[in-house]
């Protein structure tokens, strides 16, 4: 049995500070709380989990201290607040222990190189596990792509795409591309200046990005039934 150590609120008897959020969201949604609170679904959050998530991901990237303090914390607000309402919701029957208890069991799970017998070495060996732990957990998906949400923003998609091509052999990632960027503020201008020529001449960047990856998704489907040809793919490289 894996052997966990950590301090509680139950051995302690004193309310942590997550104890304290818990319950003020819950007095938040309870009969004679806030109105608003208690009239929200899963689908009326969806937009600010969205939100709240973009606002976290521009305070790691320039903020400080307290701003990710902030953002974290309203992320994780919005985690607590889905919990509440399948707490109350029929069918659903489940609460933020839950979520926790399903969690734990899921990463003690795949970190048998932590808390079993098996040995990583490296970052590689790691991901090899997970890939495998991954398929005998969910052995109903047959593809590398199932299990991709398609409502990834565009570049973020590609950029999960072109992984999974390289993982079913369609491209070899290293050096692919007739565009070499040797950093991230030279590759930032490269896709500005793109959508600005995309733009002047009346194009959806946007649009065109999803067509094309619709395209390379039905070209690794038919890679991995041993079919393909890799053809947006070749699209991408300049002749010589």
């Amino acid at each position: 049995m894996t052997d966990l150590s950590f301090s509680s609120s139950a051995a302690t008897g004193v309310p942590t500070e997550l104890d304290e959020l818990v319950a003020v969201m819950a007095r938040l949604r309870a009969p004679g709380g806030c109105p608003w609170d208690a009239d929200q679904t899963h689908e009326s959050l969806v937009q600010y989990l969205i939100e709240e998530t973009y606002e976290l991901v521009e305070a790691i990237e320039t903020g400080n201290r307290d701003d990710m303090l902030e953002e974290l914390g309203d992320v994780l607000y919005q985690v607590l607040f889905h919990a509440d309402i399948a707490a109350h919701t029929p069918g659903e029957d489940f609460d933020i222990q839950d979520v926790a208890a399903q969690m734990t069991a899921k990463m003690v799970g795949r970190h048998p190189h932590v808390f079993g017998d098996r040995v990583a070495k490296t970052p590689d060996d790691v991901m090899e596990f997970w890939d495998d732990l991954k398929r005998r957990e969910k052995p109903g998906r047959t593809s590398v792509l199932d299990g991709i949400p398609q409502a990834m923003p565009s570049l973020a998609l590609a950029d999960k795409l072109l992984g999974r091509a390289e993982k079913v052999g369609l491209i070899e990632l290293e050096g692919a591309g007739g565009v070499q960027v040797a950093s991230e503020d030279e590759l930032g201008a490269l896709l500005l200046a793109i959508v600005a020529s995309a733009k002047s001449n009346g194009l959806d960047a946007e649009r065109a990005l999803r067509t094309t990856l619709r395209g390379l998704q039905e070209e690794i489907r038919e890679q991995e039934a041993g079919a393909a040809d890799a053809g947006i793919i070749g699209l991408a490289v300049p002749e010589a």
